[in-house]
């Protein structure tokens, strides 16, 4: 097994966190670094020295990678996979894959016909705490999941502008953070489609304007095995603490459930209820941050392609458009 050459355009808390994950496995070599700010580019450096160094995706395509971690504002995602990728580069890209179902379908559509491993960063998946929860689905241990509940509350909310721009994001916190959910509901259930039947969006409490985004989310869905699911999401919530974030699911045997410890955006745990008593199955602490990062250049080294499941990306998205437009 080969280590794939690896270039980072966004260099972001996020971009060095799944960088020096990546650097830490051995996975890979880095060999380009681009943002736009020099001093974004000069922190990250410091993990990765002998990296090419530049501002935009054409300096990481100079360095002849073969594969590509993007983390840029969203309107930006899909450009610059098809960049990659027509390049010959595999692709690691922040969520959103794309602002809506039509962009996330055409970055898609181009790594299957270049047959090259496509992944968005969608990083609960990897958690010890929900691998436990999707343990407990797969050995038929709750019976028949009827019902389910996801929660991702965030007290403070994003900090950089563009997320408030709906032109740049796709929308506020159901597109930001409730694009977790909507992907844990698709995967814990195995559901080829999700069908929103009501939601409703609100900025500040009130209506969400025609350019505005939405800091605070509720909405009601169902699977195709009748499963209903409920999901809220917001930013800048007075909920208490720093984060909420939980997954319930209730079955004709059990159930379980996902919850953040103390407000942590960081340490879950995981537990089966039966009646009225909880059994523990998972207890933080869980380094898990940079595991789908790690994955991806993982399944790089060992020569991956394009994988099928990619096309769920395009899946997800086109749920978070039928929740939008449910709420309009």
């Amino acid at each position: 097994m080969t280590r794939p050459r690896i270039g980072f355009l966004g260099l972001g808390w996020i971009g060095r966190h799944r960088m020096q994950a990546i650097a830490e496995s051995g996975h890979a070599e880095i060999v380009a670094l681009a943002d736009p700010s020099p001093e974004a580019v000069e922190t990250a450096a410091e993990l990765a020295p002998d990296a090419a160094r530049g501002a935009t995706m054409e300096d990481v395509l100079a360095a002849r990678p073969d594969g590509v971690v993007i983390a840029t504002p969203s309107a930006l995602h899909v450009p610059q996979v098809l960049q990659a990728l027509e390049a010959g580069a595999a692709v690691f890209c922040q969520k959103p894959l794309g602002r809506n179902a039509a962009e996330a379908a055409q970055a898609v559509e181009a790594a299957r016909r270049a047959d090259l491993l496509l992944a968005a960063d969608l990083s609960y998946r990897h958690t010890a705490a929900f691998g436990a929860l999707m343990a407990q689905v797969e050995e038929g241990a709750l019976g028949d999941v009827f019902a389910a509940d996801f929660t991702f509350h965030n007290a403070y909310g994003p900090d950089k502008p563009w997320f408030y721009d709906k032109a740049q994001s796709g929308g506020g916190c159901l597109i930001d953070l409730g694009v977790h959910l909507v992907d844990q509901a698709l995967w814990l259930l195995g559901a080829d489609d999700l069908t929103c039947t009501s939601a409703s969006l609100f900025s500040g409490g009130g209506p969400v304007g025609p350019d505005g985004v939405e800091d605070y989310c509720v909405a009601s869905l169902r699977a195709p095995s009748g499963t209903a699911i409920r999901i809220a999401c917001s930013w800048t919530l007075p909920a208490g603490r720093e984060a909420v974030i939980e997954a319930q699911l209730y079955g004709t045997k059990a159930g379980a459930e996902v919850r953040n410890e103390a407000g942590s955006f960081y340490n879950f745990s995981a537990s089966r209820f039966e009646g009225t008593a909880a059994r523990p199955l998972v207890s933080p602490p869980d380094d898990w941050g940079g595991r789908a990062a790690v994955d991806w250049a993982r399944r790089l080294a060992e020569g991956e392609g394009f994988d099928p499941d990619t096309e769920r990306l395009t899946v997800l998205a086109r749920v978070i458009d039928g929740i939008y437009a449910a709420a309009h």
